[in-house]
């Protein structure tokens, strides 16, 4: 059973709040000086590569993205419908195609200047230039003419369903109605930058908040960057001209960065982390005994699968990729590798997403898998030619994926590690065989998911096209009723199951460590996190 210890030195971790700080700024105050005001320390598990809303892809960017800025709504805390943020309140057309937000007068950037409308028309503009290369740019394509413009057919913008209208509002026009646009206003990349900050980043020229400093970072959130000192800690202070600035009771965040869940579980065990973003998985029965309770699980909605190489001889064959999927025992993995509470997966999407249901599911089976590898020229996995199973996640947790495939199919794969970023640029590339990868809904709509496997999607790391999956999907996106939505989703997801470029492996659970005395931590399936209210005993 482990216990944790408050303000201990530690040769592990060296550094408390304030000699943190003031080793990122150089001062020289002792370390026994400590902050009467409240600081949370964080754990960050990946550098993040930008706090660029429309350029940032990973959960470990958005954390901080999200305290630094926000967008015209939030999401809401309890999973339920989105939250008025810079938007105080809105109102939609009777056709469901344009909605008019106004903006709250009280919303400043932290320079002090006013969050107006044309803040957000130039944003939304600079997001889906091209030459911007916004990953998730097709968050904005419901909006008339998006698509058109980022693909080049439309070259004036005017023409894009974004207009600042008198008065603080903002209307937004789209194509078709959408369901659940709100959660799709509330994600991410529709936080706005600042226009100084608006320069089209490409391979040769970043934005400022690319490469974001103290002072060159303006937000318009709840908290400012202070302090960036790469693969060692990020650090935001309370930002006084924030809207709701009463709301925040915290003086500061340090996201301290941690290479691995060993090193920041003895961080937290010396008393020198307030939270950390995960547990090994070996020591989750341990924490589950502690006292006081330190452990939280959290469900996400969340597929971890494995991405297959549609392009890439003999995976090109849709009777391997259904094969590989279903020889696997998920069961065995969840249960007795990775304990966490995280729930085998036999299709693409979560259950209940957006109230989505499917129906639909995989049924493992060994014999079927044999016939079906024998049935592609590999009886007994004879001259199947030897593939490798990349991850960012520790690899010794997809080993028994790669025990299962040797014992029932006699096919050899070797395991590879990538740090996250890395894994990350492969996947786009297509330069692997298979992947391990985390699909997280940018809002809470099955409409996401499916999107990104749609033929050219910047996250379709399969690289698999098939029209009539395309088709259904667009249809369904296009659907205001949820029943004729579903009926589209659930024809695609069979597509999905037959043609099998994923595998899907689990639903995670979030499990990770939280000192008793923080308050009001919450955090949502989708890995967002919420700050007000947020205190520090």
């Amino acid at each position: 059973m482990f216990g944790w210890k408050s303000n201990r030195p530690s040769r592990y971790w060296a550094l408390s709040a304030v000699s943190l700080l003031c080793t990122l700024s150089g001062c020289k105050k002792p370390a026994e000086a400590q902050p009467a005001a409240p600081i949370l320390r964080v754990s960050q598990r990946n550098e993040p590569a930008t706090l660029d809303p429309q350029l940032a892809t990973l959960p470990d960017e958005f954390f901080i993205i999200r305290a630094l800025g926000e967008g015209l709504l939030t999401p809401s805390p309890a999973n339920g419908a989105p939250q008025p943020a810079v938007a105080t309140h809105w109102s939609i057309s009777p056709d469901g195609r344009i909605y008019t937000f106004t903006l709250n007068p009280e919303a400043r950037w932290s320079n002090g200047t006013p969050v107006v409308a044309a803040d957000f028309v130039a944003s939304l503009e600079r997001g889906l230039t091209p030459a911007t290369a916004a990953p998730k740019a097709a968050l904005f394509f419901p909006l008339k003419n998006a698509e058109a413009f980022y693909a080049g057919r439309e070259k004036d913008f005017k023409a894009v369903g974004v207009r600042a209208l008198p008065d603080g509002q903002l209307e937004l026009t789209l194509t078709e109605p959408q369901a659940d646009f709100l959660s799709l206003v509330a994600s991410g990349p529709w936080i706005p930058l600042h226009r100084s900050q608006l320069a089209p980043a490409s391979s040769h020229e970043k934005s400022p908040a690319a490469g974001a400093s103290p002072k060159n970072y303006i937000g318009n959130g709840p908290f400012m960057l202070s302090a960036w000192r790469p693969h060692q800690a990020i650090i935001v202070t309370r930002n006084p001209t924030y809207r709701a600035a009463s709301s925040i009771k915290l003086t500061a965040i340090h996201f301290i960065a941690f290479d691995n869940g060993d090193s920041e579980e003895r961080a937290f065990r010396a008393g020198q982390l307030d939270v950390t973003m995960s547990v090994p998985f070996h020591k989750l029965p341990a924490y589950r005994l502690s006292q006081p309770p330190v452990l939280r699980s959290v469900p996400q909605q969340e597929t971890r699968y494995l991405a297959i190489n549609t392009t890439r001889p003999p995976l090109t064959d849709p009777r391997v990729r259904q094969a590989l999927a279903l020889a696997l025992n998920r069961r065995t993995l969840t249960e007795k590798v990775l304990q966490g509470g995280q729930v085998p997966a036999y299709t693409f999407i979560p259950p209940g997403l957006a109230h989505y249901e499917s129906g639909l599911g995989l049924q493992e089976d060994l014999t079927a898998a044999r016939r079906l590898l024998a049935a592609a020229g590999f009886p007994q996995g004879r001259g199947f030619p030897h593939l490798e199973l990349t991850t960012w996640y520790p690899a010794s947790v997809l080993e028994v994926i790669q025990q299962v495939w040797r014992r029932e199919l006699g096919i050899e794969i070797t395991l590879a590690q990538r740090e996250a970023r890395t894994h990350l640029v492969a996947l786009a590339a297509g330069d692997y065989d298979l992947a391990l990868v985390t699909a997280i809904p940018d809002y809470p709509s099955a409409a996401n998911l499916f999107t990104q496997l749609t033929s050219g999607h910047p996250a379709n790391y399969p690289h698999w096209h098939n029209a009539e999956f395309d088709r259904l999907v667009r249809a369904g996106n296009q659907q205001s009723s949820q029943a004729l939505r579903h009926r589209a989703y659930s024809a695609a997801e069979k597509i999905l199951l037959e043609d099998m470029p994923l595998i899907p492996l689990y639903f995670n659970m979030q499990n990770f460590l939280i000192r008793p005395a923080v308050k009001n931590w919450q955090t949502d399936g989708l890995w967002t996190r919420f700050f007000a209210g947020l205190t520090l005993d």
